[in-house]
C-alpha cells in the first residue's frame, strides 16, 4: 500500500511548490507594479528609470516560479 502511495504524494507535493511558487510570484510582480505606478503618480518624468527597475524586479519575481517549475518537474 505504501509503495503505490508514494507516486501520488510525489506529485502532489510537485503541485503544491508549483502553485506556492506561482502565487508568491504573482503577489511579487503586483506588488513591484504597484510600486511603480505610485512612484510614475508622484514624478512623471520618471518614468524610464522606474520602468528599467521595474522590469528588473518583475523579473526576478518571476524568477522565483521558474524554480518551482523545477522542483515540481524533479519530484516525478
Amino acid at each position: 500500500m505504501t509503495m503505490e502511495l508514494l507516486p501520488l504524494l510525489a506529485e502532489l507535493t510537485g503541485s503544491v511548490s508549483l502553485g506556492l511558487a506561482g502565487t508568491g510570484a504573482g503577489i511579487g510582480v503586483g506588488l513591484v507594479g504597484l510600486g511603480a505606478a505610485q512612484a510614475v503618480g508622484r514624478n512623471p518624468g520618471a518614468f524610464g528609470k522606474i520602468l528599467t527597475i521595474s522590469i528588473v524586479g518583475m523579473a526576478l519575481a518571476e524568477a522565483i516560479a521558474i524554480y518551482g517549475l523545477i522542483l515540481a518537474f524533479q519530484g516525478n
